[in-house]
């Protein structure tokens, strides 16, 4: 029986908009992600809550590198990540227990909640309270809703669907780079303005989460199967949907026999997934990127422009970021996870190495970049982000959500997400003090895991393009030169 037989699908109106709805999971957070940086940058903000951060970037002689290194104004960007970390893990609990669906809704009435505090923040306790509503939002969505995607996608569109969330995210990153842009001349609140409008996605979320259904995954392993088939039904856009239901009912008989699926992951069987899923995130954070998004609007003051021109810089960033998750989307299912994996590695190698190469040489502790120079800085920023954005952001999410068998699937994404969250967190609360000490080296810092990361992929990374969910173990793992002794 061809896979095309086997599942027969078509894309109906309703599932596309279960796909659209769900990925604002992922604007969510990439809001987040892009506001976080710019509102750090913006004078009003740090008068009212970071005055020595304020008094130390405005003097003309600070070291370049050094004026925004500071431990609280760090915290404010790295809190939403450690709350997230904690929240991943009741986010799993919470979707196997109750669901897909109502998961996504706890998460975005949390991230509404975050919105609402930050905007109203009077001093520093509201405005990391809201911050940590709003990771507890982001663990919450990003536990669920890369689970939601790969589990209501048809096989041969998996990738493409679950890039989605990937998408959306650049796509909050660019809409945050906009509105810091905008709101950086209102004064004295444009800040509340940019932490507020993170309420759009989080409502649009809550709104969506009472159209899509749940996935059949989710309701036959909570022992609703009449409910699984007919959303069965509903997500392929045909009835006769038989041999797939067939699968997930016997995946789910599997899964009930598992009672405890965290401690399920200490066993030889899970160790690949796992560990695959660990270090896919410890390299996505590690390349860097975070480091560039977080702080594209402090990174390129430091090399000399001013603050309306490092936000149109990260601006174009953003847009770059965007357009180049299209390229995923479209190759994802035909050349495979591995090779776009890999020839990102070699371009994101090449641009850090060049970009720290000017800025050794270029820039001193004082004065600025000349223009042609920062343009060709900003120039391979975008190469830089560009390949990250078709390779390493959407792959370290969907890899490890297409991966792990039912049974441990919710916990094995809990350790993937929280995994993401710890490094995230990390990143943000050191890359300032890095810049600070490492200086422009901080590139050749990055480019060095860079390599590591492409020799993971060469000699570990199994190709899961095209493979059921549920037959990951039969025809990936066990088939794998180094994971097939685990099983």
């Amino acid at each position: 029986m061809s896979m095309a037989e086997k599942n027969n699908s078509k894309i109906t109106i309703y599932v596309l908009s279960c796909w659209i709805f769900a990925a604002f999971g992922g604007l969510m957070f990439g809001y987040d992600i892009g506001i976080s940086g710019g509102v750090s940058g913006m004078d009003d903000f740090l008068k009212k809550f970071f005055p020595q951060v304020y008094e130390r970037k405005s003097h003309a002689k600070e070291n370049n590198y050094c004026k925004y290194d500071d431990q609280l104004l760090q915290l404010f960007t790295s809190s939403l990540y450690l709350s997230a970390l904690v929240a991943s893990f009741f986010a799993s609990k919470a979707a196997t227990k109750f669901g897909r669906r109502p998961t996504i809704c706890m998460a975005s009435i949390l991230f509404l909640a975050g919105a609402v505090l930050s905007a109203a923040a009077k001093n520093k306790l509201m405005l990391i309270f809201g911050r940590i509503l709003f990771g507890i939002g982001v663990g919450f969505g990003n536990e669920t809703v890369p689970l939601f995607l790969t589990e209501v996608a048809p096989i041969q569109h998996r990738g493409a669907v679950n890039i989605l969330f990937q998408l959306f995210v650049t796509i909050g990153i660019f809409i945050a780079n906009l509105v810091n842009y905008g709101t950086s001349m209102i004064h004295p609140h444009g800040w509340r303005l940019s932490l507020g409008f993170a309420a759009v996605p989080a409502i649009v979320l809550l709104l969506g989460s009472f159209v899509i259904t749940d996935t059949p995954s989710s309701l036959i392993e909570r022992g609703k199967d009449e409910q699984g088939k007919a959303a069965l039904k509903k997500i392929r856009g045909v009835n006769d949907v038989e041999v797939e239901y067939q699968e997930i009912v016997a995946a789910c008989e599997q899964a009930k026999l598992v009672k405890h699926p965290f401690r399920s992951l200490a066993k030889a069987a899970s160790i690949p997934p796992l560990v695959i899923a660990i270090l896919l995130q410890i390299f996505q954070q590690f390349t860097g990127i975070n480091a560039i998004m977080f702080y594209a609007p402090v990174l390129f003051q430091t090399m000399g422009f001013k603050t309306d021109g490092s936000l149109l810089s990260s601006v174009i960033t953003g847009l770059v970021n965007v357009g180049s998750t299209f390229v995923s989307i479209y190759l994802v299912d035909k050349i495979g996870r591995r090779k776009l994996l890999l020839q990102a590695c070699c371009q994101m190698l090449i641009s850090q190495l060049a970009i720290g190469a000017i800025l050794v040489t270029n820039l001193e502790e004082t004065g600025t970049l000349d223009r042609k120079l920062a343009a060709i800085v900003v120039f391979l920023v975008c190469t830089y982000v560009m390949s990250f954005a078709w390779s390493w952001g959407p792959l370290g999410w969907l890899i490890p959500s297409e991966t792990f068998p039912l049974e441990t699937r919710t916990a094995g994404f809990a350790f993937a997400v929280s995994t993401n969250m710890l490094f995230t967190s990390l990143i943000a609360q050191a890359f300032l003090t890095m810049l600070c000490t490492m200086q422009a080296y901080i590139f050749f810092f990055f480019s060095g895991w860079i390599v590591a990361m492409g020799l993971f992929v060469i000699f570990f990374l199994p190709e899961t393009k095209g493979v059921p969910i549920d037959s990951m173990v039969e025809r990936v793992w066990m088939q794998h030169p180094v994971w097939k002794k685990f099983f």
